[in-house]
């Protein structure tokens, strides 16, 4: 793909996939039900569709595929559409079908990956011009356990570039739209993975997490987003941001849906050097046994439900009282500070190399993050790793009186699309990305985000849910609760084949 011309790349920022308009006309497949209503169809119920045998794996793939044709280019979730081999895919999973041989819960069901997770043969970017045409040999681990369950890769999705901030507006393919709010940032930096799901292009996708990037696109996008247990599910294969606190998680539009993917993508990689070992579960089974009404709710108000704004608030109270109502007992807590806790220099170390050669082709907020790299001090760095390492080993301890706690996801609702570039590219202006969410990359815990509410602009909002090393089944089975108690999850926002897209009023390409 040409890259050396302004035109190639403003046509890349709009809509950058594999051509799709060409085989509209020329694609005639069978659609009972209409493909509309398939898109739609949770994770959970196209899968038990799939079982039944009255979907095929094809009619789930060209009802996601119509749906990219029709709303990606307002939303600019895809970087590539990978249609080829999701097609290619769909035919084998057919047949198997046909044959009775499921391979799991995912078989035949539509994914999307974020674009910073190789995929063998098709390009990963990380929303970048550095790796525009960088191709993987091998897939990533979570790649290969997704295909080997029987999971459709549809396409790669859109990001904050390299993962470096939270709300994908810095991309080299241009900003991803928020499907409740065009103006508006989707969160990130698995802003393009939130916005296909919310927007009913796929049916789960993957994420990535190293201060929030799962958690606030869920939120801002009224999905569920999962961070599990740091190394519980492989990074191996994903470019890094801080591979201290990467994690590697699903988005989908229910907590049931989370736990189907989580199954697949749980388990030891000795290959990877953040895996570690945990006896295998079944979470999607393991959420229903769990006792709700006997777990123990702790609210840690300070610092996580300062300055928030007052929807937020609002909505979060009311989360947090339908949750009381839900289980044994709640009560204040308190969790760890993390202030000291300082990883850059993992960062700079991942880009030093591409850095040197290319600096000009990063985003200038990415360029400004990593200018500071070569300054970094080992000793500063080992020394937070240490108290990092001691926080882990002892972050359980904050659980002895409560087994789960309760948080908003954020703060704050998400701003407009040039509010965040401008507050990005000015080095006067700092942004709290990381508040609420990040520490919790640094405890290396399970954590969850839930819709629970709307603000009085109709702008999502999402609750947190969290518990000790492991939890996750716990953590679920909570989530679930609050999900069947409510309705939020069912909301869907109002897309419409002819809206318009706002322009930018930013108009810097470098």
């Amino acid at each position: 793909m040409p890259n050396n011309t302004h035109s190639a790349k403003l046509s890349r920022r709009h809509f950058t996939t594999v051509s799709l308009g060409a085989v509209a006309a020329a694609t005639a497949y069978a659609q009972t039900p209409a493909a509309e209503d398939l898109a739609l169809l949770t994770l959970a119920e196209a899968s038990r569709r799939i079982r039944a045998g009255s979907v095929t794996p094809t009619q789930l793939t060209e009802a996601c595929l119509a749906r990219i044709r029709t709303y990606n280019p307002k939303l600019n979730a895809f970087i590539t559409v990978m249609e080829t081999k999701a097609r290619e895919q769909a035919r084998i999973l057919d047949a198997e079908q046909k044959a009775g041989r499921l391979r799991s819960p995912l078989h035949g069901v539509p994914i999307g990956l974020k674009d910073n997770i190789d995929t063998a043969g098709t390009r990963t970017t990380a929303a970048s011009a550095v790796f525009d045409e960088r191709v993987p040999a091998e897939d990533a681990e979570v790649t290969r356990r997704l295909l080997a369950a029987g999971a459709i890769i549809i396409g790669k999705l859109n990001l904050h570039e390299f993962a470096m901030g939270g709300t994908s507006a810095t991309s080299y393919y241009g900003p991803v739209r928020n499907p409740w709010a065009l103006e508006r940032n989707s969160g990130g930096s698995s802003g393009g993975s939130a916005a296909a799901v919310s927007a009913g292009m796929c049916f789960g996708t993957l994420g990535t997490d190293t201060g929030g990037s799962i958690r606030t696109p869920a939120s801002f996008c009224s999905v569920v987003g999962l961070k599990p247990t740091y190394g519980l599910v492989s990074i191996r294969g994903i470019i890094p941001l801080t591979y201290s606190l990467d994690h590697c998680g699903p988005l989908t539009r229910t907590v049931e849906d989370a736990a189907l993917m989580l199954n697949a993508l749980a388990g030891y990689d000795r290959l990877d050097i953040a895996s570690v070992e945990h006896a295998k579960e079944d979470y999607a089974a393991g959420m229903c046994q769990q006792n709700v009404k006997a777990l123990r709710i702790g609210v840690p108000r300070a610092p996580f439900f300062d300055l928030l704004d007052p929807d937020v608030a609002t909505a979060v109270e009311a989360a947090v009282a339908t949750i009381g109502k839900l289980t044994q007992s709640s009560k204040e807590v308190n969790l760890p500070s993390t202030r000291d806790i300082g990883l850059a220099g993992e960062s700079y170390a991942y880009h030093e190399e591409f850095y040197a050669k290319s600096a000009a082709r990063y985003q200038i907020p990415t360029r400004r993050n990593l200018a500071n790299g070569p300054n970094a001090k080992a000793a500063a760095y080992i020394q937070s790793r240490w108290k990092l390492d001691l926080l882990r080993r002892t972050i359980d301890d904050s659980f002895t009186d409560v087994d789960l706690v309760v948080l908003p996801t954020r703060r704050r609702t998400p701003r407009t699309i040039d509010n965040a570039i401008q507050r990005e590219e000015s080095d006067k202006i700092r942004r709290p990305e990381l508040e609420n969410t990040g520490q919790f990359n640094i405890y290396g815990i399970p954590a969850i985000s839930v819709p629970c509410g709307f603000t009085s602009a109709g702008l999502p909002v999402g609750l947190m849910i969290a518990g000790p090393r492991f939890s996750e089944a716990k953590v679920l089975a909570l989530a679930a609760a609050y999900e069947a108690a409510t309705d939020w999850h069912k909301r869907r926002p109002a897309l419409r084949p002819d809206m318009r897209v706002p322009a930018l009023k930013s108009t810097d390409e470098t």
